[in-house]
């Protein structure tokens, strides 16, 4: 199946499963069916609980708020991780302070998601990852979608939880399949057992233990799905073997499968779509050179986009991008 429809599947499971869920959005109404159509079909289903909203990104966080305070379990959708930027104030003085400035008698679990990231030529206002702005905020939890977890399970255990989430969705994900069972689309890569919920995906060349390969990469999203690709390559053309990880949760960052993993290896490249500069991966670089002082090959590696607006050119905008080419050379000049 492929994403979008998946994720569409999982807000109709959980619309049917609870009737705390509420999806909100900008023109997710029938028969537009949002943006990128994730939503399309549930308004005719569910036409109370599913409402379309103004465009003001600032208002529907505020909305979302009071009915996560009301006892509802708000899904809402912003039509542009662009405009996340207008939410920033609602989640920071706000939503992620609820529980713990009320000693647990006020709970705010409002689910964010939003459509982020470039390789569609729409530009400087439309293409941005800004979702490092979010990140490290206490008591607040941000994931990416990826083709290695079941969005239903994500949503589920969100659902279980009495935190606030934003989950950030590559535009580049909704056409493609998941990476489950039979449609697994890498043919010759292995994915570990642990790759459904909130679990850290392990990819690796089918047959080669962890032991025998030569470096870490850490990527979410859409990175992960562009890493693997060039993984699969290098092992099959140059027996270059190269473990993978693709965590669900960007924010907090698990790092008990990123230690396991460089204690094997010892070399470390993460990547991530977002600008270059105190970024996720400058995170995870400062964490694991200090965890591992000493033991490390090489130093650890951080691949971002160039620190600058997203073009609107398609030949400017895989220029400023992280792209296979820039993944492949950034393993082989580690590795060199």
């Amino acid at each position: 199946m492929i994403f979008s429809k998946a994720l569409g599947a999982t807000f109709d499971s959980l619309l049917e499963k609870d009737p705390r869920v509420l999806i909100l959005g900008e023109d997710i109404a029938d028969p537009y069916g949002g943006a990128f159509k994730v939503t399309k079909g549930l308004t005719s289903k569910y036409p109370e609980r599913v409402k379309t909203t103004p465009v003001s990104e600032d208002a529907l966080a505020g909305l979302s708020a009071g009915l996560a305070l009301s006892g509802y379990r708000p899904i809402t959708e912003f039509m542009f991780g662009d405009f996340i930027a207008l939410t920033f104030n609602q989640v920071v003085n706000h939503i992620a302070k609820y529980q713990e400035m009320y000693a647990g008698g006020a709970t705010c679990p409002v689910i964010l998601r939003t459509p982020s990231g470039g390789g569609r030529g729409y530009g400087p206002t439309h293409s941005q990852s800004l979702e490092k702005h979010f990140f490290g905020i206490p008591h607040f939890k941000v994931f990416a979608a990826s083709l290695y977890h079941n969005p239903e399970e994500i949503f589920s255990y969100l659902l279980s939880q009495d935190s606030p989430a934003l989950y950030i969705e590559h535009k580049l994900l909704y056409p493609l399949h998941l990476a489950e069972g039979n449609n697994n689309a890498y043919e010759n890569l292995n994915l570990s057992e642990d790759k459904q919920g909130v679990d850290t995906a392990t990819c690796s060349l089918l047959a080669v233990p962890r032991e025998d390969c030569e470096l870490t990469v850490v990527a979410y999203g859409y990175q992960g799905h562009l890493v693997a690709q060039v993984i699969e390559r290098l092992a099959v053309e140059d027996e270059i073997f190269v473990e993978l990880l693709v965590p669900a949760q960007i924010s907090d960052v698990d790092w008990g499968p990123i230690e396991r993993s460089v204690a094997a290896t010892k070399r470390l490249l993460t990547v991530e779509e977002g600008t270059g500069g105190w970024s996720w991966g400058s995170e995870i670089a400062t964490y694991i050179n200090k965890k591992f002082f000493g033991e490390l090959a090489s130093p650890v590696e951080v691949l971002a986009s160039e620190r600058t607006i997203v073009p609107s050119a398609k030949t400017l905008e895989e220029k400023m991008l992280v792209g296979e080419e820039k993944i492949e050379q950034s393993i082989r000049e580690i590795l060199r």
